[in-house]
């Protein structure tokens, strides 16, 4: 016989304004937009996935987007998706991701659903992000797609 380790049962909650649906809608845009211009127009050689880790098994880092070289699968560009309360602590995801180069990431932005704030930072840039939308690997502006 198994114990199940419930202690409440199952609710539905509502998330208010935190709703998930506010941020998988972006996400999906993001990748939609991109994705039609690597996949179609063939304008970007960098390839978009959602939520998708950094490596393979356990313990890597799952940004909201990745942007990636389809040949050595290397990710250039990474994404996180936030409200106001989480941007500090993703521009400091970001920052420790790129400064580490664990992964060979060059870029990697903030964008804030609620206030439709972005923040960018590069390889290079000392732990100070820039408040752009401009992704400069890609050559475009990412706030276009939203």
């Amino acid at each position: 016989m198994y114990d199940l380790p419930y202690t409440k049962p199952f609710m539905v909650e509502e998330d208010g304004t935190n709703s998930p649906l506010d941020h998988q809608r972006v996400i999906s845009k993001l990748t939609m937009e991109l994705g039609i211009l690597f996949h179609h127009r063939k304008t970007i050689s960098l390839e978009p996935f959602p939520e998708t880790p950094l490596s393979e098994g356990p313990g890597h880092s799952v940004p909201d987007v990745i942007l990636l070289d389809p040949e050595t699968e290397e990710t250039w560009i990474i994404i996180e998706v936030t409200l106001p309360r989480g941007v500090k602590n993703d521009l400091w995801k970001i920052v420790q991701l790129i400064d580490n180069n664990q992964y060979g990431i060059l870029e990697g932005s903030v964008y804030n659903y609620r206030t439709g704030d972005w923040l960018r930072y590069c390889k290079g840039e000392g732990g100070i992000a820039t408040e752009t939308s401009f992704s400069d690997v890609l050559g475009l502006d990412l706030g276009q797609f939203l």
